[in-house]
């Protein structure tokens, strides 16, 4: 109890640290779920859509599970250097599974008798794939970038061991900031997960479809 106590007094002692550090904590998990998104969702709505490609979505997805961060950012040293754009790479590479394969599934399990109606109207696939299964499926989508935010956000405290900054270099340099600090930011990390994971999961649920009532 005693160690929480210290940890908010080190919290209104050093409100700018804080600040500074949630400031490049949000600045390299931000760059990393923008990348991810650019590189993983457009190809994961086309395989939904095509209804081909559940192979790679899922090899893709039990990789990026299976890969240990450290290993990833030390891997990447040796291309990129120390520094935040090793630690994106490095980020981009736990955040492509969840959105790639959410994607996928949810372009993938849509409706079939809706895409048939979209289709003998006499929509193209690209507007079929845009006004039909993406709205459809984008709670499922949404799911997918949740999850992949609070990985990252997670996962972004152990950047600091390679020069990328953030909440994570006061968590392993106990020896400068004390156990008081340590604590401290472990709970703005966590609390910088909890608010992605609420605000998307509002988002989701505004997304969502809602049963139109019985007149």
């Amino acid at each position: 109890m005693k160690t929480f106590i210290n940890a908010f007094r080190f919290m209104a002692d050093n409100p700018h640290l804080l600040l500074t550090k949630t400031g490049e904590h949000l600045e390299l998990s931000g760059a990393a779920l923008g990348i991810a998104l650019v590189l993983a969702l457009p190809i994961g709505l086309w395989l939904g859509h095509l209804h081909r490609g559940l192979f790679v979505a899922a090899s893709v997805s039990n990789v990026g599970r299976a890969l240990p961060s450290l290993v990833l950012i030390a891997f990447g040293l040796t291309i990129l250097g120390v520094g935040f754009w090793n630690n994106t790479a490095a980020l981009v590479v736990l955040a492509i599974p969840p959105i790639l394969t959410n994607a996928y599934f949810a372009i993938d399990t849509v409706d079939r008798d809706a895409v048939e109606a979209a289709r003998g109207m006499g929509m193209t696939g690209r507007q079929v794939l845009l006004q039909v299964e993406l709205p459809l499926g984008l709670p499922f989508v949404l799911a997918g970038i949740r999850i992949a935010a609070i990985f990252v956000i997670a996962t972004a405290t152990i950047a600091a061991v390679a020069g990328g900054g953030g909440l994570g270099q006061i968590i392993v340099n106990q020896a400068s900031y004390g156990l008081s600090g340590v604590v401290a930011a472990s709970l703005w990390v966590s609390a910088l997960a909890f608010l992605a994971a609420f605000i998307l999961s509002v988002i989701r649920r505004a997304a969502s479809p809602r049963p139109v009532p019985l007149p």
